[in-house]
């Protein structure tokens, strides 16, 4: 999925790995800037609970910490969907390696030449799941109301942060997204 992340990976930062656990057949691991993005992602979140949303300083505290995992989980189910989806293919992912706030699909080094349409299916996995779970957590959104307090925005975090960063965002071609895969396999289709 991410050529140039994982190019980049197998050379100086591939010793830096941490490996964490493994779920459902797949090795999930950390590179350093993970655990540094997920820190400041918690500060950045707390921050902007304070000054946009006016929730206590514990509060926010609480609210980014718990926003910090909603975003570490959705990122997983992401990449639960690329899973799914490559094992429907017959050319499984073997594990996901998180960098800054994001993670990659990690494949066996050595594969055989996939057909355009084997990435393409396994490129859609990934934000079909983070939708659907945008959609599920933008109704549990509107069912609670901002009178919830941090559940409400939680609940609208989870919904925009998989609606639009890990769903619709996968989609644009920045090198190292589902939409750059999309487009390079796509034009060999075509």
């Amino acid at each position: 999925m991410n050529h140039i992340i994982m190019a980049f990976d197998r050379g100086v930062q591939m010793r830096k790995e941490i490996p964490l656990f493994k779920i459902g057949g797949l090795q999930l691991s950390a590179m350093p800037s993970a655990v540094a993005g997920w820190l400041l992602l918690w500060l950045a979140l707390a921050l902007i609970a304070v000054a946009a949303i006016g929730l206590t300083r514990g509060q926010a505290i609480l609210g980014g910490a718990l926003a910090t995992v909603i975003h570490i989980l959705s990122e997983t189910a992401h990449q639960v969907g690329h899973a799914v989806a490559a094992g429907r293919t017959g050319f499984p992912m073997i594990g996901v390696r998180y960098w800054g706030v994001l993670s990659t699909s990690v494949y066996p080094a050595v594969e055989p030449d996939l057909p355009g349409v084997v990435h393409i299916r396994r490129a859609l996995g990934g934000p079909v799941m983070s939708c659907g779970l945008g959609l599920a957590a933008m109704a549990l959104t509107l069912l609670l109301g901002p009178a919830d307090g941090v559940i409400f925005w939680l609940a609208a975090f989870a919904a925009v942060d998989n609606l639009l960063v890990l769903g619709l965002g996968a989609f644009l071609p920045l090198g190292f997204t589902d939409g750059s895969t999309l487009l390079r396999h796509w034009r060999v289709r075509q």
